[in-house]
């Protein structure tokens, strides 16, 4: 599965790119506002960060303008994948910049109906919230598992993208039942490291250590 980081914040994308743990990264206009910076500047400075797709979204809502928008965000870099709302306009602007061989990444998916739309506008990636998904009352992963096998039945190379990841376990979760990537805040992604028996271990491997009286260097 691949990891990418769900940030504007280019420190945090620096660091996380450095231990080779991340395969892109997703921003949106709230993580923008978040950063206090130019939404053209910062995604230019994330696409030469990192080599994979740098999701980078589109605010308008009807198709022509969409387009327009589209055309100055892939103009950026060639790794920039353009994020589209789930709506008719929104899956029009993906079946059309699919066919002129751009990313696109279909935002903001909570159905499994809907995903299916947008495997058959030609979606890169398809984007289902499962963490606003819980929030709702709903299973966020049970909506994983149903996209997971229509798009299995199906062979849609649309790649399933989990997204609103609040925790360590939704990322095992999307894992075990074979999403193609999950997107996460850096906070997330780091505590996917942490186990206390872990922590234990290295506590008592320094305690012997110590006790040696040696010295590595």
């Amino acid at each position: 599965m691949k990891f990418f980081a769900d940030t504007a914040d280019i420190a945090d994308i620096k660091d996380l790119a450095e231990t080779g743990l991340i395969d892109g990264v997703t921003t949106n206009p709230s993580l923008i506002h978040k950063s206090g910076r130019d939404f053209i500047k910062v995604t230019k400075e994330i696409c030469g960060i990192v080599d994979g797709p740098v999701s980078a979204e589109v605010v308008a809502l009807d198709h022509e303008t969409m387009m327009k928008e589209a055309d100055k965000l892939r103009a950026i870099a060639d790794n920039v994948c353009i994020k589209v709302p789930l709506t008719l306009d929104g899956l029009k602007t993906c079946r059309a910049l699919t066919d002129e061989g751009t990313m696109v990444n279909v935002t903001l998916c909570f159905s499994a109906n809907q995903a299916l739309l947008a495997a058959k506008a030609g979606a890169t990636f398809i984007s289902p919230f499962v963490g606003r998904h819980d929030d709702n009352g709903f299973d966020g992963m049970s909506l994983i598992d149903d996209i997971r096998l229509i798009y299995d039945n199906y062979a849609f190379d649309t790649q399933i993208l989990v997204a609103s990841v609040r925790h360590t376990n939704h990322v095992l979760e999307a894992a075990k039942i074979g999403a193609d990537v999950m997107t996460a805040p850096p906070k997330v992604i780091r505590s996917l490291v942490n186990h206390v028996l872990t922590d234990k271990g290295i506590e008592g491997f320094l305690k012997d250590w110590q006790s040696t009286g040696q010295s590595i260097l």
